[in-house]
C-alpha cells in the first residue's frame, strides 16, 4: 500500500508561519504513528510527500529530507504551472530535481540520472483540462521522460475531465506529441510484458462505493478528514484496486498539509487506517505491505519480469538450510 500526499504547505495561504507550522506538524507526529505499525515484513508504512516546486523553501523541505533518511518517508515532485510554455517547464523542474538531490540528498540516480516521481497540479497533466488551464504542453509526457519521471501518480482526478478513460489499471501511456491527454489509454502492464510507452500510469482506485446509508458517492481512493477509513471502504479499495497477476496494486492520495485534514489523520486516523488495513488482509488471507512511491515502482518492475516484489525491496530473508 502506497500513500501520496500532494504536500502543498502555502496551499489556500502565503504565510510563510502557517507553512512553517504545517510541516512541523507532520514532523513531529509522523514517525511516533509510522513507529506503532508494521506490515508483513516488519516494515514501518513509508509515507511520500509530492512537493510542490514553486513552494520549495529549504527550511520546510529538509524535516521532510529528515523522515526520509529516518526509512518512513520520501519526497517526489509536484509542481504547478499555466501555459508559461515548454522551455520554462524545463528550466523550473531541472532547478528543482537539482534541489531535491543536491540541496537535501533527495531522489535517486537510475540509468544515469535523477529518477522521480511525479503528480501533476490540479490534475491537468499533458494539457488535458478545457483550454489547456494549468498546463498548456501536449507533449508533457515526452518531456518528463526526458527528464527521467519514471512514474506518473496523478490519476484518478474524477470528477474532472482530465480523468483518464482506462481505469484500475497500471499501465503504459504513449505520448501523442500533438494532442493532449495522451494517457487517456494505453498498454496494461502484465508479467513478462515490456517497457511499451513513455509513461508509466500509476492510479489509484476508481468506482462507485455505497455508504451506511446505502448511498452511492464516488470513490476516489483519497483519504482525507472528512473521508477516513472504514472496513466497507478498505474492502473496496481492494477489489477495484489494480493488480499485476495476483498482486493487488493499492494506491492513495491525499492534501495532508490542509488542517481539515491534517488534524484528524494526526489525530489518528492514520492510526485507524494502518491498523483496519492489517485486519482486513488478515481477515483475506493475504500480506500487507507497505511502500513508498520509488519503492511501488520497484514491485511494478518486478512483477513485470516475473521477479519476487520482496526480493526487490530487500526484504525478503534469506531461508535457513
Amino acid at each position: 500500500m502506497t500513500l501520496c500526499d500532494h504536500f502543498e504547505p502555502y496551499c489556500c495561504n502565503t504565510d510563510d508561519g502557517l507553512a512553517r507550522r504545517r510541516v512541523e506538524l507532520w514532523r513531529g507526529r509522523w514517525p511516533e504513528i509510522a513507529g506503532r505499525h508494521k506490515d508483513a515484513s516488519g516494515a514501518s508504512p513509508r509515507y511520500t510527500f509530492f512537493y510542490p516546486q514553486e513552494e520549495y523553501r529549504r527550511h520546510l523541505l529538509q524535516p521532510l529530507a529528515e523522515m526520509t533518511a529516518m526509512g518512513i518517508a520520501d519526497v517526489e515532485v509536484h509542481i504547478h504551472h499555466d501555459g508559461e510554455g515548454e522551455r520554462d517547464f524545463l528550466d523550473r523542474m531541472q532547478l528543482f530535481l537539482r534541489q531535491l538531490s543536491e540541496g537535501h540528498g533527495l531522489l535517486r540516480q537510475s540509468g544515469g540520472r535523477l529518477a522521480f516521481g511525479f503528480i501533476h497540479g490540479n490534475w491537468a497533466l499533458d494539457n488535458s483540462l478545457p483550454g489547456g488551464k494549468g498546463c498548456g504542453l501536449n507533449n508533457e509526457l515526452t518531456l518528463l521522460r526526458e527528464l527521467g519521471c519514471y512514474a506518473d501518480f496523478t490519476m484518478p482526478s474524477a470528477p474532472s475531465p482530465s480523468q483518464a478513460r482506462m481505469v484500475n489499471r497500471i499501465y503504459w501511456a504513449r505520448d501523442v506529441v500533438d494532442e493532449p491527454k495522451s494517457y487517456d489509454s494505453g498498454i496494461e502492464v502484465r508479467p513478462g510484458g515490456g517497457v511499451e510507452g513513455d509513461i508509466l500510469m500509476v492510479p489509484g482506485p476508481l468506482g462507485v462505493r455505497w455508504t451506511e446509508r446505502l448511498i452511492p458517492r464516488l470513490e476516489v481512493g483519497e483519504f482525507a478528514g472528512y473521508d477516513l477509513a472504514s472496513r466497507n471502504r478498505i474492502r473496496r479499495w481492494f477489489s477495484l484496486a489494480p493488480r499485476i497477476g495476483e498482486d493487488a496494486i493499492v494506491k492513495l492520495h491525499t492534501h495532508g498539509t490542509e488542517e481539515r485534514n491534517s488534524g484528524p489523520m494526526l489525530g489518528g486516523g492514520l492510526d485507524q487506517l494502518f491498523e483496519l488495513l492489517g485486519e482486513e488482509c488478515g481477515r483475506a488471507g493475504v500480506e500487507l505491505h507497505y511502500a513508498s512511491a520509488w519503492e511501488l515502482f520497484q514491485v511494478i518492475e518486478a512483477l513485470r519480469g516475473r521477479r519476487d516484489p520482496l526480493a526487490a525491496l530487500g526484504r525478503r530473508q534469506e531461508q535457513p538450510a
